[in-house]
């Protein structure tokens, strides 16, 4: 099934001058009206006199989610704020978070590109399609939930937690889709066996579109096999418009929205461009977006580009399997979270000291975090009352910063380990 054909199955190289005829449009446009991008454009000696072919675009500058935040809330804006009809916002490494505008456009083209993905995995009209990615601030849940409406679904916009009023609701309602974390599925699943309910007997959920961590072609067949979901693997970055694209039924890697974004793949460490099936870091362009255009955006997400034909008859570049990060970035329950976060809200804490150790492991069907927190020699005492409080103002401070709870360990003074080089704070015992 397609949702626009025309697009998705237009011959590669119609695609590329498509490509270039909107990056020379964007680059031209952002050079004589955006202070950023003039800038970073004219300090890399380059001008859009210089991009003449799509190859070219590996002369134009990186961006990186740093100047999301140097610039923050608003100083990234090509658009007046009468324009802006919606904000999405992600914590912040330092304190500040990541905030991304969106125009009426902006949010159309989202939604179109989510229509063609959920097409491709076979949602339309006889589905009704659980969204189980948090709304609000996050852009999975909203974003998967118009792109739903939009291929004519229904929508059961559940959100994240309340697992058994969804399983209740799945059953009564008649799911046949779930949009959600890998993690979250195996949660549902568990739950159900403990509620009496046979997924295969009792639900006609059967199709399940995943994001948000990091999974596996194990963990896809274990839910073929015990839950008789087909499982689509969904892409998206929150810095440019969260979900964006699925794999199609034959499942041989993500296919993009040529129209809408270009794809680059390159060495992380030296940023030169890498070939097809060569493995390297993800950098997107947002070719038509408005309010905060991205050229050359790092994602830091591993992969490799496929253009070789698919067999659904889609020509549009895919990529393969996220396989992991060029940077320290962890997801744990679909949030993204820093270690650099961390240090920042410990680091503001006076009872605190300056060693701590990042703990994270799966248990049963759910990621947890645990942060060992050494205290100053003055705060730590035998009054487990004191102790107690302190913990619970730490794991407070520390949900502030990054939007997800975490358990807290205090730890006595000099009992974590030191390290003559450089410092691991981060153990991360899961397999995916």
């Amino acid at each position: 099934m397609f949702w626009n054909p025309r697009i998705e199955t237009m011959p590669y190289d119609e695609l590329q001058k498509l490509q270039y005829r909107e990056l020379k449009t964007l680059v031209n446009n952002l050079y004589s009206f955006n202070r950023f991008y003039h800038d970073r454009m004219k300090e890399a000696n380059v001008t859009p006199l210089d991009i003449n072919s799509l190859e070219d675009t590996s002369k134009l500058p990186f961006m990186y989610k740093q100047d999301l935040r140097d610039n923050y809330p608003d100083k990234m804006f090509t658009v007046p704020k009468n324009e802006i009809v919606r904000y999405h916002v992600s914590s912040g490494t330092s304190g500040k978070p990541t905030l991304v505008a969106y125009t009426r456009n902006d949010l159309a083209y989202w939604t179109e590109a989510l229509a063609r993905s959920f097409t491709s995995a076979g949602i339309g009209p006889d589905d009704t399609i659980q969204i189980s990615y948090g709304y609000g601030l996050f852009t999975g849940g909203l974003g998967a939930h118009y792109g739903a409406e939009k291929v004519g679904a229904t929508v059961l916009p559940t959100s994240t937690g309340n697992t058994q009023r969804q399983l209740e609701l799945m059953q009564d309602l008649g799911v046949t889709a779930i949009a959600c974390t890998p993690s979250f599925l195996v949660h549902l699943a568990t739950t159900a066996k403990k509620m009496g309910i046979d997924w295969k007997k009792d639900l006609k959920c059967h199709k399940a579109l995943l994001g948000a961590e990091p999974w596996s072609e194990s963990m896809r067949q274990k839910f073929k096999d015990e839950l008789g979901i087909t499982a689509y693997d969904l892409y998206g970055t929150s810095e440019q418009a969260g979900p964006m694209f699925t794999e199609c039924p034959a499942q041989c890697g993500a296919h993009i929205c040529g129209d809408i974004m270009l794809v680059e793949i390159i060495d992380p460490d030296t940023g030169e461009n890498l070939g097809p099936k060569q493995e390297g870091e993800m950098v997107i362009t947002m070719l038509k977006k408005e309010a905060m255009p991205m050229i050359r955006y790092r994602t830091k997400d591993l992969t490799y580009l496929n253009t070789d034909p698919c067999e659904c008859g889609r020509t549009s570049p895919r990529i393969g399997r996220i396989t992991g990060r060029s940077d320290d970035m962890l997801i744990i329950r679909g949030i993204n979270v820093f270690p650099s976060q961390v240090e920042y809200a410990l680091m503001r804490i006076p009872q605190v000291g300056d060693q701590y150790m990042i703990n994270v492991s799966r248990e049963g069907d759910l990621d947890r975090m645990v942060v060992q927190v050494e205290i100053q020699p003055d705060a730590f005492t035998d009054d487990t009352a004191k102790m107690a409080g302190l913990r619970a103002h730490i794991e407070y401070e520390l949900k502030r910063y990054l939007n997800i709870a975490v358990e807290v360990e205090l730890m006595a003074p000099g009992s974590l380990p030191r390290f003559e080089g450089k410092a691991k704070h981060v153990t991360d015992t899961r397999r995916f």
